[in-house]
């Protein structure tokens, strides 16, 4: 078995490994980041009245999407800025609004599809439920099940091979109603009524028991049933990510898409914060791409620009709305995400001399999208020959590469609602087998890249 050699590569994919582990939702990836920069001297921007080169600077919205920045030499205003943004959300099941109910003898949790997965990957495996219980009164509570030692854990159940007879005539889609991907809650009956001599007081046969679960709730959390109308309640796989094959070069774990982009970011910022650079650089760290980028917190609602107004409004005593429209022209990205390792086994499926292949670096993708690239905002030429001479300089390994054949499905990323501000923005994140699954495969060697890559590009003049 190979041993772990702890070089800069090592070292680095072990603190990824550890946000992994801990960034199971988009709320504890915000609350880790946000830990992260303020352990690094970031401050939240509403503690300062002017903003001057060297200040680190981050503003947080409703505890899921961050933007951070070490502000450059130049006025913002005047130069734009370089960011590197991805998303923190992930494919999981939500609790509906009313989750708990009876079927039979056992009482369920209702859950939602949040995202792409398919849905025969959610039965018979490990899950553990996180989030945010909120009362009335404000309270929050926080809820945290299924991946420490003594936890117990939750799954959704299958019919066995030898009755499957009928479900296997059925096609992917159709086998496993969404209605039924219900997570397994409390399968203690009631306890039976008691009889009076030899006389029946009523039926023998179990009966759920959801006040049991509602007060082993009121118990252990302090909520009702009612409370639950106001949760964000998310079952995600249950396990911590681990190395993979004998070689121990691949990092098996949920949430790489795209938690491995946006930790490479964040790490890139922190470990580029004591240097002043000429183009302020900055990350953002968004919420609801996997539910096409909308809400509050996804990269379609306005937080992106209101940030850059605040630090605008901080640098320029006479700040105006233009002023931050021609800053956000004057701006580039990197668009931090993930696309697909071409896979042997699926070889009918990528575009000869295109796919990305493990262990060559980030992939840089041109263009997204389906079929006619639809969806994509097809990066211009000359910032893609711009990224590559800061690749090449920096010394990184990287690739270019696009998501399987025309005609076989396609896909997007935050790139395409970036680009409308007249940005220059380019795909580049780390290749995945097992994309969009509850535990994907990503190579140790990609994700240090990928890091190498966007230091280079936020630190490039």
């Amino acid at each position: 078995m190979a041993k772990i050699k702890y070089t800069p590569m090592e070292r680095y994919c072990k603190e990824y490994l550890r946000y992994l582990a801990i960034a199971k939702t988009a709320r504890r990836s915000y609350a880790e980041s946000v830990r992260l920069l303020e352990e690094k001297g970031f401050k939240p921007i509403d503690s300062f009245k002017t903003l001057k080169p060297g200040d680190k600077v981050y503003r947080g919205y409703l505890d899921r999407t961050v933007m951070a920045a070490v502000i450059g030499k130049k006025p913002i205003a005047e130069a734009g800025l370089k960011v590197v943004g991805g998303h923190t959300d992930a494919p999981r099941l939500d609790l509906k609004p009313k989750p708990l109910y009876e079927k039979g003898p056992y009482v369920y949790f209702d859950c939602h599809i949040y995202g792409g997965i398919k849905k025969y990957h959610w039965l018979v495996r490990p899950l553990a439920l996180y989030g945010t219980i909120v009362k009335k009164n404000g309270e929050k509570v926080n809820v945290e099940v299924g991946d420490k030692p003594d936890d117990p854990i939750f799954m959704i159940s299958d019919i066995l091979p030898h009755l499957g007879y009928d479900q296997a005539k059925k096609t992917r889609d159709e086998f496993y109603p969404a209605e039924d991907l219900d997570v397994i809650a409390w399968t203690t009956p009631k306890p039976p009524k008691k009889k009076k001599g030899d006389e029946d007081e009523g039926d023998d046969a179990p009966k759920p028991d959801k006040g049991a679960l509602v007060e082993f709730l009121k118990k252990t959390y302090g909520v009702d049933e009612q409370d639950l109308l106001s949760a964000e309640l998310e079952v995600v796989p249950a396990g911590m990510p681990r190395e993979c094959g004998f070689d121990r070069a691949l990092i098996a774990g949920y949430g790489h898409d795209d938690r491995v982009c946006s930790f490479a970011g964040l790490k890139a910022l922190l470990d580029a914060a004591d240097e002043i650079p000429d183009q302020t650089a900055s990350i953002l760290m968004c919420d609801k791409e996997d539910v096409g980028s909308m809400g509050a917190t996804g990269i379609q609602s306005s937080f992106f620009e209101n940030t850059v107004a605040e630090m605008i409004e901080r640098q320029e005593k006479n700040a105006r709305d233009i002023m931050v429209r021609r800053a956000l022209e004057k701006s580039s990205m990197l668009s931090a995400d993930v696309t697909a390792t071409a896979d042997p086994h699926f070889a009918e499926q990528d575009s000869t001399g295109n796919g990305a292949v493990f262990h060559k670096g980030p992939a840089a993708s041109k263009y997204t999208g389906g079929t006619s690239k639809s969806g994509s905002s097809d990066c211009e030429p000359e910032f893609v020959a711009k990224i590559r001479k800061i690749m090449d300089e920096g010394g990184v390994t990287w690739q270019m590469a696009e998501l399987g054949k025309m005609e076989k499905g396609g896909g997007g990323t935050i790139a395409q609602y970036m680009s409308r501000f007249g940005m220059a923005v380019l795909d580049m994140g780390t290749p995945l087998w097992n994309m969009h699954a509850p535990c994907e495969l990503a190579s140790k060697f990609d994700c240090w890249q990928t890091y190498c890559a966007y230091s280079a590009y936020l630190r490039a003049k």
